[in-house]
């Protein structure tokens, strides 16, 4: 109630701030693949041309900049409140700027002048504004930009440093309006232009803070206590759990250069950018002209940002990941890139046998127990009485052994880990959930109507342990029931 009467206070304040049009959705350009080698336009003389920016929607990015004078561009923003799908059956009210997250990519020309029409839509329920780390001024332009909900203010600044940076909302309570999605970047082409790359690509990172736990179901309300502890529920890339996932990950093709304008929106968490089989050629150390080389994995800053380069040299799915690991494989910071082209078997083989390894010649070491102790250890885990045990023994299992892959609620990963929860894989034949835990699963297989090509390990459980985990599982997420017992397990195993 406080923040909403003080939001109120400061809004009357700015009420004669200038009224203009809404900013006009710009359709998304294709990805850009270079410079444009078309000659460069001949410098004009006298007054900057005006010229409207192209915006796009993450994963795309705006055409190369294919002239070699500066000019006066027009950058349209509209912020929305909206509530969007957060991961599979959990919805989230972001705050965006362009009516997604993260806000449109823009690029400029280093020496240009950026001109702002920055609307706040009607409908919004705070005012909001706009700092841009590309601008030297007051706030970055947050003092210039703050806009009441129904109105639009203007201002400009002129890019003297060429650079990939965030932009973001810095009204109070600036963390607030940052973790619901109010960030965005903006890439400062230098004068002399950017080498060619064949495929650009926009991913930015941020940290989201729910009510609820990672994949409770239903609208899930920002949560200021862990936010202020820094203990996020999701860690995502572009504004979403499996956003560059499945029909919607990101394509190349072997022999080309990969370029990724990667950013941080933050507000909390440093990123620690990792593309799993690959190497970055380059990396523009927090997207400035420092340029390291051969790096593995890159820090990006909250509130800053990288340009990491690589040519993809084989096809496969290179999976994009926030190295700090717990939060890729557990809170959704997760993307691909797909890869397609011929094989090169010199640079990477594949698997070329399979054989067993028995180490300092395969003898069995044991360390002696007492008959006591050797008595307790043959009777092996408690044993479940009936099928209440066996889901309440068979959670411990699959927390343990299967959630970092297929989700606390057993939801999967697109394009990567099949989906537990409502799968007619498995529901349709249970035994075929034995066969995975005791053989693993490796090639195709149809989940949901949805193709997954990926390698499940055999599970190290015995019998009881594997009776339980798919007792849970039928009796968990939705599905209909069901039981699974020891014998059933020893009869396929």
């Amino acid at each position: 109630m406080k923040l909403q009467v003080l939001s109120a206070l400061i809004a009357s304040a700015f009420v004669l701030a200038a009224c203009g049009e809404k900013a006009q959705t710009v359709p998304p350009a294709p990805v850009a693949a270079a410079a444009s080698s078309a000659p460069a336009a001949s410098a004009p003389q006298g007054e900057l041309p005006v010229i409207d920016a192209v915006l796009t929607q993450a994963p795309d990015v705006p055409p190369a900049i294919d002239r070699d004078y500066p000019a006066k561009v027009v950058v349209k923003i509209e912020v929305v409140e909206k509530v969007m799908e957060m991961a599979d059956g959990v919805e989230y009210k972001y705050w965006t700027f362009g009516g997604d997250v993260p806000g449109q990519f823009i690029r400029v020309r280093e020496g240009d002048t950026v001109e702002v029409q920055f609307s706040n839509h009607p409908s919004s329920t705070v005012p909001h504004n706009i700092d841009f780390h590309s601008a030297t001024g007051p706030g970055g332009g947050a003092e210039s930009s703050f806009t009441a909900p129904g109105h639009t203010s203007t201002f400009s600044f002129k890019v003297l440093n060429p650079g990939l940076y965030v932009y973001h909302c810095a009204t109070a309570p600036v963390g607030m309006h940052i973790a619901n999605g109010m960030y965005g970047l903006i890439l400062v082409e230098p004068k002399e232009g950017l080498p060619k790359a064949d495929k650009e690509f926009y991913v930015m990172q941020g940290d989201f803070y729910t009510k609820g736990a990672y994949g409770e179901r239903g609208l899930q309300p920002f949560d200021m206590n862990k936010a202020i502890k820094e203990q996020p529920d999701y860690v995502v890339f572009n504004g979403r759990v499996g956003s560059m996932l499945g029909d919607k990950a990101l394509k190349a093709e072997v022999g080309e250069t990969v370029r990724m304008y990667v950013g941080n929106g933050g507000p909390n968490l440093v990123s620690s950018f990792h593309v799993i089989g690959e190497i970055f050629d380059k990396v523009y150390i927090e997207g400035g002209s420092a340029v390291n080389e051969n790096i593995q994995t890159t820090l990006v800053p909250a509130g800053g940002s990288a340009i990491v380069e690589f040519k993809v040299d084989v096809p496969g799915n290179f999976t994009l990941v926030d190295h700090s690991i717990f939060r890729a494989f557990n809170k959704g910071a997760l993307g691909q890139l797909k890869v397609s082209g011929p094989e090169n078997k010199e640079i990477f083989s594949g698997k070329l046998s399979d054989s067993v390894y028995q180490p300092e010649g395969g003898t069995v070491q044991t360390v002696p127990l007492t008959q006591e102790e050797q008595a307790k250890a043959d009777a092996g885990a408690a044993k479940a009485a009936g099928k209440d045990d066996q889901i309440k023994l068979g959670k411990a299992v699959y927390d343990s052994n299967c959630m970092a892959c297929h989700g606390a609620q057993g939801q999967g990963v697109e394009g990567a880990f099949p989906p537990l929860a409502k799968s007619d894989y498995l529901l349709q034949d249970p035994k075929r959930g034995i066969d995975a835990v005791l053989k693993g699963v490796n090639g195709k297989i149809t989940v949901n109507g949805k193709e997954y090509n990926s390698v499940m390990p055999a599970l190290a459980l015995d019998d009881e342990q594997t009776a339980n985990v798919l007792t849970y599982i039928l009796n968990s997420f939705g599905n209909d029931g069901g039981q699974i017992s020891p014998a059933d397990v020893a009869k396929r195993r």
